[in-house]
């Protein structure tokens, strides 16, 4: 055989093929130690930065620094994945701040009579509606031409709102500018203004002793401390003090009322920390979805639950979920000792509380006891009986057809909502949920039944998992978290509540949204879980009133809606529901979040790019953007 001699053709070939492989895996090496190189400096967490805050003089030896995201648009920083800035999440605005240097960009603030502005519930639209079974105060949103591209001021001398728990107790003034409440409610001990604080002391129509001793008088009456009763309903709710003082016993309530003439209920509550939403029984089902609540209350709320072939009483059975408690206080009820004050004859009061009964029994429900103030009645645990009573009862009628979750833009039926089919008597219709805080990680019954599309229980646990990763991540991206800064927090697309529940730990309440154009309805497993939540379109505005969330979470939110509507419009009533110096956290894809990241600069919002928790390498990108501390002018007239 041949032999290859050194010089031959053969020998040089091969030694230039070493030499370029040699090359080539130096070059692939050095690349791939400059790119994990940059990408670990950049997914650094961001530190406090001081040099990044302007001090104000001033006399008052407490006030604090304006941070940068204070300062006018024009001279904020704006960030991006590979920007060294860093964001404060710190509250500054204590005391009296006012930067009112113009906007640069294309969103200006709006004038200050839009300081409150609710889309909407705008009172001016709701009067071209009828009053008949009170439509003019539903939901009525205004027409493309009609939105504005503006920014909500708030109020001039606007504070941070106390913390969690005080703020249960006091509310500062100027940022609810209204005694309304504590003039027309004076008897009552709703409200009480105290300098520049107003002073909530927990008083109700039918709270004469606090709200804390007539909760106490429930407890009496049906068990409220064991686990069994975990979401309620309060409907009317005034500034929500009911709703306040069960939070200490571990249930959580939704609160809503109207934007009547009472200014600023809702606000109050929701200034105060405490859950709530405008809202109000007419003629549309309310947001939530069957079987939600475990409780439901009326304290003197003025509806009219015999009216209607008993329509509002028809819709709590919806939302009451089986076995669940139905309380009223008020008129009728001991109307013997009453009604001079109520200023309604006996006979009428009388006649109102046996419609009532009538209206109970033909649903179904059975009355636990009235003692006093208080009336309670239950809900069966299944239909079983209920369906064989329509023989004596030929209305209301069981609904057939229906979705019974179905609760946006749907009109009230006078037919009673069916509940899932059980084999014995003894059953629970829909599953029988554990005591709380068991009910919050184990697998809802909705899913373990197989009535989510796609859902496993494996799923759920690991969305459980998932979500528990992703907090911990938060708490390192943003450490006040973890500090009280926060208390009313939303969750824009909340699918299966993963985010509220590794929340929980942390002195917050979560709005669990989930929007109507979802692929899937999972409101029902938010409540099966013990959380609250409410169905939501956003192409539209929120139910609330301006400045009243201090933490919004966005997850895949602006991928759903990017081909619905403008989602410069969701940006702007995010910042509307959105306190000064709120935070909100989205995730979604880099090219999505560039877009808001560009939007948000021209609302004076301070922001930055970060890569996903699981590394750099991951398409998701999370966006942290804080909202800046200005505050609009003060009329001429002192108001």
């Amino acid at each position: 055989m041949a032999k290859d001699y050194p010089g031959s053709p053969k020998i040089h070939q091969l030694e230039s093929r070493r030499q370029r492989l040699t090359l080539i895996l130096a070059v692939s090496g050095l690349c791939v130690v400059f790119y994990v190189l940059g990408a670990w400096q950049n997914s650094g967490i961001p530190k406090p930065n001081h040099s990044d805050v302007s001090k104000l003089g001033c006399d008052d030896a407490g006030r604090a620094a304006v941070p940068a995201t204070a300062r006018p648009a024009s001279s904020a920083v704006q960030s991006s994945v590979t920007s060294e800035s860093t964001l404060d999440f710190d509250a500054h605005h204590q005391l009296e701040l006012k930067d009112t240097s113009p906007m640069v960009g294309k969103f200006s603030p709006c004038p200050m009579n839009f300081s409150e502005y609710t889309p909407c519930q705008d009172r001016t639209r709701g009067r071209t509606f009828t009053r008949a079974m009170l439509v003019y105060r539903e939901r009525h949103c205004p027409a493309k031409d009609e939105l504005i591209r503006c920014l909500i001021p708030a109020p001039p001398g606007y504070r941070t709102p106390l913390k969690w728990p005080q703020s249960r107790d006091y509310a500062w003034y100027h940022n609810i500018p209204h005694k309304e409440l504590s003039i027309e409610k004076a008897v009552q001990n709703w409200i009480q203004v105290e300098g520049d604080r107003f002073r909530f002391p927990g008083g109700g129509t039918m709270f004469p002793h606090g709200a804390d001793a007539y909760i106490d008088d429930i407890n009496n009456l049906i068990p409220l401390t064991d686990g069994s009763i975990r979401t309620a309903l309060d409907t009317g709710c005034g500034v929500a003090s009911w709703g306040a003082y069960l939070l200490k016993r571990n249930i959580l309530a939704m609160s809503f009322a109207p934007r009547d003439t009472h200014e600023a209920q809702v606000q109050f509550a929701l200034e105060r920390g405490v859950p709530a939403m405008i809202g109000i029984m007419a003629s549309m089902r309310i947001p939530y979805p069957a079987r939600s609540f475990d409780m439901a209350h009326c304290s003197r709320c003025l509806i009219p639950w015999h009216a209607h072939d008993g329509l509002f009483l028809i819709e709590v059975d919806r939302v009451l979920r089986p076995g669940g408690y139905w309380i009223l206080s008020g008129p009728p009820i001991h109307w013997k000792k009453y009604y001079q004050g109520w200023e309604r004859t006996q006979e009428d009061l009388k006649q109102e509380q046996d419609s009532i009964e009538e209206v109970a029994k033909r649903i179904c429900w059975k009355k636990v006891i009235e003692k006093e103030d208080l009336a309670v009645w239950q809900k069966p645990i299944n239909h079983r009986e209920c369906i064989e009573s329509r023989k004596l009862y030929k209305t209301p009628h069981i609904c057939k057809n229906d979705n019974a979750d179905a609760a946006w833009y749907k009109k009230m039926e006078t037919c009673i909502t069916p509940l899932p089919e059980v084999s014995n008597d003894e059953d629970v219709a829909g599953g029988e949920l554990l005591k709380w805080p068991e009910r919050a990680f184990v697998v809802p019954p909705r899913i373990s039944s197989g009535t989510i599309p796609g859902v496993t229980p494996k799923k759920f646990d690991e969305d459980n998992v998932m979500w528990k990763e992703r907090i911990e991540y938060y708490k390192k991206l943003i450490p006040t978290l973890t500090q009280g800064r926060y208390r009313n927090v939303m969750d824009m697309n909340a699918n299966l509540g993963g985010f509220a529940a590794a929340m929980e730990k942390f002195p917050v309440w979560v709005m669990n949204v989930v929007p109507v154009n979802s692929d899937r309805d999972t409101l029902g497993v938010i409540y099966e879980r013990g959380f609250i939540g409410t169905y939501h379109d956003w192409c539209e505005a929120f139910s609330t009133y301006p400045r009243t969330y201090d933490f919004i979470h966005a997850d895949g939110v602006f991928s759903i809606y990017q081909d619905r509507c403008d989602v410069a419009y969701i940006l702007l009533e995010m910042d509307r529901i959105l306190r000064p110096e709120g935070t909100v956290v989205f995730r979604d894809a880099v090219e999505v979040l560039v877009k808001i990241q560009a939007i948000s600069s021209a609302m004076r919002w301070d922001s930055k790019i970060m890569d996903h928790e699981s590394g750099p390498f991951n398409p998701e990108k999370i966006l942290i953007a804080v909202k800046s501390y200005w505050t609009g002018e003060a009329s001429s007239n002192g108001q």
